[in-house]
This record gives C-alpha cells, structure tokens and sequence, in this order.
C-alpha cells in the first residue's frame, strides 16, 4: 500500500544518528544522505526523513504513530533500548505484550529527538 514514508527533523545530524541506531537493530543499513534528507531503503519500503523544504521548524503530528515491524520481542526491546541510548523518550507503556482488537501483540513506543511518535510492533500468534 505505501511506498515511503517521509517525516520532518530540525537537526538532520541528531535524526541520522538516532535512527541508524534505532534502525539498525531490525537490520537497516545506515542512511543514505541526500542534501535536505536522509533515506533507509528496505525491500518493503522507504523511510525518510526530511529537513522541511518550506524553512519552517518540523513538528510531530498530533495523534499519528509510525510502526516499524520486528520479529521477536527481544528485538522490539534492543529497538527500544537503542532509542533511548541515541535521544529519544519513552512514552506509552513500557515495552511489552498488549491484547487488543487488533490481536496479541508485542509492543514498544519512543519518541524521537523531534517528537514523532513511533513504535515497535511484533504479531503475536
């Protein structure tokens, strides 16, 4: 359904650095810098950040979350770990199982160094 998806910094520097690491933990290469942008290209998709082409400062939505799919808890937790080493901030509850409509699942929210919310999520069985 989606192609990419493509969020705002302020510092595109402390951005690269926190999801790198936060990345790397589901196995994404490093970025790739394009000027303004930085890239994280996977077989399923592009994730992108973006120094705002209008000069205005970026802002976090209000109400939107961005999921990153892992493949075991472990992995949603050194996610999690590695955001909070590189500038970001727990928010939610702690990492863990959670049952809802949407099933059984496993997951772990932060907000990065800009204040996107985003999460690690594993579907549980």
């Amino acid at each position: 359904m989606f192609s990419h998806i493509m969020i705002g910094t302020n510092n595109l520097e402390k951005a690269k650095t926190f999801y790198d690491a936060v990345l790397g933990t589901l196995g994404v290469p490093e970025a790739r810098i394009d000027g303004h942008r930085i890239f994280y290209f996977t077989p399923t998709g592009v994730f992108s950040v973006s120094l705002p082409i209008d000069g205005k400062p970026a802002t976090a939505p209000n109400g939107g979350t961005i999921g990153f799919a892992c493949t075991s808890g472990e992995q949603a937790d050194a996610w999690h770990a590695a955001g909070l080493a590189h500038g970001g901030t727990a928010c939610e509850d702690p990492p863990g199982i959670r049952e809802g409509a949407s099933g059984k699942l496993y997951l772990a929210y932060l907000r990065d160094p800009d204040g996107n919310k985003i999460c690690a999520l594993q579907r549980l069985a």
